[in-house]
């Protein structure tokens, strides 16, 4: 069975004869914004996954497995399903999205949070629906309107604040490292959202994860046997869900929302993600969170809607 991810396009079902089925706009919107939102929430939890991973793994170990086991899990998808390999003119953008969300992010951030927090992190975490919306604009030409730029930096302006206050305002070396994982996540995310349009969105990660495989494997044999791992419960929890639920599966559903809606509306839905991070980071690493929250999150969405009923 092989489906289109563009909502442009028409959907072919490859079950004995194939049938075309026509997407409403209306449809394929609400789809692409339900897709977009349940890749921010697997992203949300990606800081407390990491702190979870770093528990029993060094920073290299961490990224080089996690990076491993969702090659291999992306692998043996496309091969189960007999995917040919993409074009030779996708492989240049593949390449940029294997450096931004496969080896880039993870690694940046995991080092970053050997000594900052999960809620300081969500500081820089914020300006990503930002940054990854004036690259689209740079890469694309698309040029989204002024109501929706200005909805977008009010938004980011709150997260900001927010997330600053929850960290004590205090800002860290591992600032260094979030702010490269920031700039070069977006391209990632700007690059992969266009191939989405093109391939589905799941064969956009699935090719660039296997294509780290061989940078992937032997880094993990080399980590592993230089920095000290334990297997305790939180540090394989981490290391599961950083490798298959943000990794592999958040990223699938996430370039087949910025297929539906677009690159900069979706980008906007991350606005939500470092108070999602937050929430889980109370719950799960029993961090501490100010009665802010509420009216921030009721600030965050009303410019997220704002931003997706704002015409590019």
């Amino acid at each position: 069975m092989t489906a289109q991810d563009s909502a442009t396009r028409p959907t072919t079902i490859a079950v004995g004869t194939p049938v075309t089925v026509p997407s409403t706009g209306c449809d394929s919107t609400r789809t692409g914004i339900l897709l977009a939102a349940a890749g921010v929430t697997a992203f949300s939890l990606t800081f407390p996954a990491t702190a979870w991973g770093l528990d029993g793994f060094g920073p290299w170990s961490l990224v080089s497995v996690r990076m491993a086991l969702a090659g291999l899990i992306a692998g043996g998808c496309l091969l189960a399903l007999r995917i040919k390999p993409p074009a030779r003119e996708h492989w240049g953008s593949l390449a940029v999205v294997a450096a931004g969300v496969v080896i880039g992010f993870p690694l940046l951030t995991t080092l970053a949070l050997q000594t900052s927090t999960t809620s300081h992190a969500a500081v820089v975490v914020g300006l990503l629906p930002l940054t990854t919306a004036a690259l689209s604009a740079l890469r694309t030409g698309v040029r989204p309107s002024r109501t929706f730029w200005t909805a977008a930096c009010l938004g980011a302006a709150a997260v900001i604040a927010f997330t600053v206050q929850q960290s004590g305002g205090a800002l860290t070396t591992a600032d260094l490292y979030l702010f490269g994982a920031l700039l070069i996540c977006a391209a990632g995310y700007t690059e992969g959202g266009r191939l989405a349009r093109v391939m589905p969105g799941w064969h956009v990660i699935g090719w660039a994860l296997v294509a780290c495989l061989p940078l992937a494997l032997p880094a993990s044999a080399v980590a592993l046997a230089h920095e000290p791992w334990e297997l305790t419960a939180k540090a394989v929890t981490g290391l599961l869900w950083v490798a298959v639920g943000s990794q592999f599966v958040g990223l699938v559903v996430w370039y087949r929302g910025m297929a539906a809606i677009g690159i900069p509306k979706a980008s906007q839905l991350q606005l939500a993600q470092p108070l999602l991070t937050l929430v889980w980071s109370v719950s799960l690493l029993g961090e501490s969170m100010t009665a802010a929250a509420p009216l921030t999150a009721v600030a965050v969405l009303i410019c997220i809607a704002v931003t997706q009923r704002a015409r590019g």
